[in-house]
Formats: C-alpha cells, sequence, structure tokens
C-alpha cells in the first residue's frame, strides 16, 4: 500500500485494503493477547520483590481483562464463513403492535447503537422512517468494522417485547414485534442486474432529519428488484445521485445474500418462513412485566438483566448463536 501509484487502480487498491482489514481483524486481536500477557507478567516479577495489596489487585483486574479477551479470540474462531469478515447493511422494521411496534423497534436500535460503540463499529445511517405516534417504522444503517456481518447476522429475524404498553390509557399489556436483518457489504463482488428491466426506481422527498434540501427535494431513492420484490432505499445525502449509488450497493448485497441463501439450508428457511413480523416467528423475547428477563428461542439463551441487554450486552447471544450454529454443522456433517 506505501507503494507510488497504489490508488491508481481503485478497484484494485480497494480490494487490497479489504484483505488488510481482515488480516488485521485475526492477528491485532492475538497481538493484544500477547502484549497484556507480557505486562502481567512484568506484574509477577514486581510482586516477587515487593508483595503489596494495590499491586496484587491490579494483576488481579488484569487477569479478569485477560481472560474476558481470551474468550473473544475464541469466539473469533467460530466466525469461518467467506463473509463473516465483512462490513454490513443493517435494517430494523417495526412489525405487528402499531404505535407500540414502532416504539419498540426505535428501543432496538438504540441497543444496537450502544452496542457497536461498545465494540468500536462505525455507523453511518442510510434511512429512517419515523413512526405516526412514536418510534420508527424502520431504519437502515451501514456498519464498519471486524467481523461486522459475521456477529450481527446472528441477530437476523423477529425480536418480540413484552411490557405494560405506554401507549395504552388502560396500562394493558402488550405483546410488540419488530424485525432485523443483516446483508454483507459484497463490494468487490459482481451481481449481475439489469438496472433498466430488473428494476424499478422511484425517488421521494426525505422525512425526519437531513437539513431543509434534503427534506424538500426528491433526493431520496428507493429500489425494487421486480423478480424478488426485494426492496432497498438511501435517503442520507443530499445528492439523489450519491442515493442512487449506495442504494445500487445495498440491493447488490440483498440479492448476493439471497443468492447465497439457496446453498446455505438455515438461511434459506428463514428467507423461505420468516413470513409476518409477527407471532410465531420471534427469535428472542424480552419480557418487562410481569417478569424481567430476556431469552433467546434458538440457544436458551436466559438473562434477567434485561436494563444491561437494552443497554447494549447482547455479545453472549450472539456467542451462543455461534456455537449452535457451529455444533449444528458439526452433526450435519457427522450424519
Amino acid at each position: 500500500m506505501a507503494k507510488p501509484g497504489f490508488w491508481d487502480d481503485p478497484e484494485s487498491a480497494q480490494e487490497t485494503v479489504r484483505k488488510l482489514k481482515k488480516a488485521k481483524a485475526i492477528v491485532e486481536p492475538v497481538q493484544d493477547l500477547l502484549t497484556r500477557r507480557d505486562d502481567l507478567e512484568a506484574i509477577l516479577e514486581l510482586l516477587a520483590e515487593d508483595d503489596d495489596e494495590a499491586t496484587r489487585a491490579e494483576l488481579q483486574t488484569g487477569l479478569s481483562d485477560l481472560m474476558d479477551r481470551i474468550g473473544r479470540v475464541e469466539t473469533l474462531t467460530l466466525l469461518s464463513g467467506p463473509n463473516d469478515p465483512r462490513d454490513c447493511y443493517f435494517n430494523v422494521q417495526a412489525g405487528t403492535g402499531g404505535a407500540d411496534a414502532c416504539d419498540w423497534a426505535e428501543i432496538l436500535l438504540r441497543m444496537y447503537l450502544r452496542y457497536f460503540e461498545r465494540g468500536g463499529y462505525a455507523v453511518e445511517q442510510l434511512a429512517r422512517k419515523d413512526g405516526e405516534e412514536a418510534g420508527i417504522q424502520s431504519c437502515n444503517l451501514q456498519v464498519r468494522g471486524g467481523y461486522a456481518y459475521g456477529y450481527l447476522s446472528c441477530e437476523i429475524g423477529v425480536h418480540r417485547l413484552v411490557r405494560i404498553s405506554p401507549f395504552s390509557a388502560q396500562g394493558k399489556r402488550e405483546t410488540s414485534f419488530a424485525s432485523i436483518d443483516v446483508q454483507p457489504d459484497v463490494g468487490g463482488i459482481e451481481v449481475e442486474v439489469d438496472w433498466d428491466k430488473e428494476v424499478r426506481e422511484d425517488t421521494y422527498r426525505s422525512s425526519g432529519a437531513g437539513g431543509q434540501h434534503v427534506n424538500k427535494t426528491s433526493s431520496a431513492v428507493r429500489l425494487t428488484h421486480l423478480a424478488t420484490n426485494a426492496v432497498v432505499q438511501c435517503q442520507n445525502d443530499r445528492s439523489q445521485h450519491k442515493n442512487r449509488s449506495s442504494a445500487r450497493k445495498m440491493l447488490m448485497a440483498r440479492l448476493y445474500q439471497i443468492k447465497e441463501a439457496k446453498r446455505d439450508v438455515e438461511l434459506a428457511k428463514y428467507y423461505g418462513e420468516k413470513g409476518q413480523i409477527s407471532w410465531g416467528n420471534a427469535i428472542r423475547s424480552y419480557f418487562l412485566y410481569p417478569e424481567q428477563r430476556v431469552k433467546d428461542s434458538r440457544t436458551g439463551e436466559l438473562t434477567s438483566d434485561t436494563q444491561g441487554v437494552l443497554d447494549g450486552d447482547i455479545q453472549r447471544f450472539i456467542d451462543a448463536e455461534l456455537r449452535r450454529r457451529v455444533a449444528s454443522r458439526e452433526g450435519a456433517g457427522a450424519r
């Protein structure tokens, strides 16, 4: 990358950058472990010379942190899919439940934004549609960072909330639904699309925050792939041209995933049987009333720390789903 003329061929340069990011995502966590191990060994040497309480406490804290990081590196070994290291497009969609569902979709969005912040991911909002009374009907994000797709693909599906509705005058318990969908950013992989014949393009005025220009002109772009009925939209930029370019990348990512799903039984089942964002399709349930708990129906992972989960502490569920997937593949191979 340091050679003169490296960026003369942008496509080749971007592919090299992608390879570098993939290699760094594997190597840097291990290098970090080795560095921390060396630091702890230095603390041990200090303890051998002078066994004081403060140094011993520092050692215990360091060991606990090291074990947590070792666990995360072990989780990386479960991410072996060809798209797992890629960045991704992340979508939150409100389901059955009216204002409650839109509010729940926004709560989920906040939860994931907290998770992205904890994980050091870079996030860009591409489109957002607010609910009529509260919350959001949908929100599209682009998420960049190490193994973004590998981790977040574990969150694909319907998420169910049970609580006392803040929108019910009678204070009734309500059940709301929202879905998460994730596609890998397939930059560097071409998907053949006849944009004139196979795709319908609609332009419209953006809604919500975005500046006077965005809201006064038809800069937002919605693309519909006629054969699969896959729909994507982008309204993030003032320029309709840039929004169209981003939307095309999103659509290619969606079509690539649909194509790959035909080769993957688990994803094919999801796309074939996902059905409505409502009863019977939830991968995880969040109970806020009468008891406090969050349970994943795929893995059985359970916690009573609902506030921690809604503040972005969801790695336990992702790790459990990764382990389940690996066990499922190994079981299928043994058969």
